[in-house]
């Protein structure tokens, strides 16, 4: 795995030293305390306690309603992958507790919205072996691998070093009111499958053109819509009979409205992330929009 260096360049040129938390709490503490900012996550609760004795580090829900959990790997023989992936496999049987959880910390409104499809791991190290991104490979779970460094100046460096994006997760539902509005909505896929011909192929294109931004693009597809993400979202994808529609996570303000075109969503519910949407109706409108899904990609 590459080693990033990082200069200051006022003056004379000197390279800043990266140095170890002195202890791994306190790094947790810093994730915890900042974790919306750095990866998009809405903070849930700390060292969890589950029903079979385990504790979860960190425990949160992220910008598309999924859970995520944060394992830190303090050693670097700790088999951290194993036991994010045991603490995943709980959850996913006790759904009912963790929307608890979430009612308690952010609401009912977040609560209803709760999405099992993709559920997250997020495993957070000094560094990591070859062995563990292979061991990634081989598991159909959602599971990134984020390294950190800490640099002179309190200059805290992430780094996706591998993500492993999983086909969606067929979970079992509980019995509760939080799928009710999403029981008459159709699924992203149900949707694409009765579409034109010019959604399904400019569907793809889309996909191609923003794959193509940079190796460190993610595509998460959920229940009604798909994600683009590095670290974070930066374009949510949504399909509908005639036209798409994709949410990009600009200032409305900044970027202005044209009419039929573009419209700001800051006041507007819609599924995915992002208050500057854009409609797609033809190949044109595709072009138009590639330096605002580029801008938000840069930006994210």
């Amino acid at each position: 795995m590459g080693e990033i260096k990082i200069f200051k360049t006022q003056g004379q040129v000197k390279e800043l030293q990266a140095k170890l938390i002195d202890y791994e709490r306190n790094l947790q503490h810093i994730i915890e305390n900042n974790m919306l900012d750095f990866f998009g996550v809405h903070f849930l609760q700390s060292e969890y306690i589950t029903s079979n004795g385990g504790r979860i580090d960190s425990l949160g829900v992220d910008e598309d309603n999924c859970p995520v959990i944060f394992e830190y790997k303090r050693s670097k023989n700790e088999n951290v992958i194993n036991q994010g992936l045991f603490y995943l496999d709980w959850l996913l049987d006790h759904q009912a507790s963790f929307q608890l959880l979430v009612m308690e910390k952010l609401g009912n409104d977040y609560s209803d919205k709760v999405d099992w499809s993709a559920p997250r791991l997020i495993c957070i190290a000094n560094d990591f072996t070859k062995y563990d991104e292979y061991a990634v490979n081989q598991i159909n779970r959602n599971i990134d691998l984020v390294r950190y460094k800490l640099f002179d100046g309190d200059l805290l460096l992430f780094e996706l070093l591998h993500t492993n994006t999983a086909k969606t997760i067929e979970s079992k539902s509980i019995k509760n009111n939080s799928n009710s509005r999403k029981t008459h909505d159709r699924t992203f896929e149900e949707k694409l499958v009765s579409s034109s011909d010019f959604v399904k192929n400019i569907n793809e294109e889309i996909n191609d053109y923003i794959l193509s931004l940079g190796d460190d693009v993610q595509r998460k597809q959920l229940k009604f819509y798909v994600a683009y993400k590095k670290i974070k979202n930066f374009v949510c994808l949504e399909v509908f009979k005639d036209f798409v529609r994709i949410y990009l996570k600009l200032d409305p303000d900044e970027e202005g409205i044209i009419n039929g075109f573009s419209r700001d969503l800051r006041n507007i519910g819609h599924f995915g992330t992002g208050d500057y949407e854009i409609t797609i109706n033809n190949s044109d409108d595709f072009e138009k929009a590639k330096p605002y899904i580029e801008k938000s990609y840069y930006k994210s």
